[in-house]
Formats: structure tokens, C-alpha cells, sequence
């Protein structure tokens, strides 16, 4: 728990990724946007009206929420890519520094008597 909730505290768009699945606002009372007390509930005065007006927000709020949903997975790949970015270059600089040290460590031997490579 205290994982997620630093996470969320670094980057608070993951936190609503959680919840992804489908909306479910009914339970199976009605059609969604029918009025109130038939599935739709008393989301307005609009949705309480029911009817095609109340279908149609219903309609619209489900595209708010699945481009909502679209634009955090979009942030939350980009994210992902540049971790997976800067992860490279931290490999290949840590390459670079072992291969350095390794040519110091080949430098010693060869400058040092009684080497290794000299008594070869």
C-alpha cells in the first residue's frame, strides 16, 4: 500500500489507470439515460427526464471517460518509453565505465613487473 501510494504521489495520472475496466452504472434495473428509478438515476434533470436526451448524455459521458481513459494510457506508454530510454543510456554508460576500468587494470599489468602477461 505505501508503494501505491508513493507512486501516485510521483505520478498522479497512473492512479486513475487502475479502475480501466468498463463502467457499469447500471444494475441491470434498466437502460442507461432512461429516467430516474429505471437504471439511469437521478444524474440530472436531463437524465431524470429520460428519453432520447438522457440516452444521449449517457452516450456522451461514456466517450468523456474512454478518452480520458485513451489519453492516460497514451501518458502512461510515453512514460513507460522513457524509462525504458534513459534505462539504455544508464546501461551503456555503465559499458563504458566498465571498459575503462578494464583498460586501466590491462595498462597496470602491462606496466607492472612480474606481471601477469610478462612472465607468459
Amino acid at each position: 500500500m505505501a508503494s501505491l501510494v508513493r507512486a501516485v504521489r510521483v505520478r498522479p495520472f497512473v492512479f486513475g489507470l487502475y479502475n480501466l475496466g468498463p463502467r457499469m452504472m447500471s444494475n441491470g434495473l434498466g437502460e442507461l439515460g432512461s429516467g430516474s428509478g429505471k437504471g439511469g438515476g437521478a444524474g440530472g434533470s436531463i437524465r431524470e427526464a429520460g428519453g432520447t436526451l438522457g440516452k444521449k448524455e449517457v452516450a456522451e459521458e461514456e466517450m468523456y471517460f474512454r478518452r480520458m481513459q485513451q489519453q492516460q494510457l497514451g501518458e502512461l506508454k510515453k512514460h513507460h518509453a522513457d524509462e525504458i530510454r534513459q534505462r539504455e543510456l544508464d546501461i551503456k554508460r555503465h559499458k563504458e565505465a566498465i571498459e575503462r576500468h578494464k583498460q586501466k587494470i590491462r595498462d597496470i599489468e602491462r606496466t607492472t613487473p612480474g606481471s601477469q602477461s610478462d612472465s607468459d
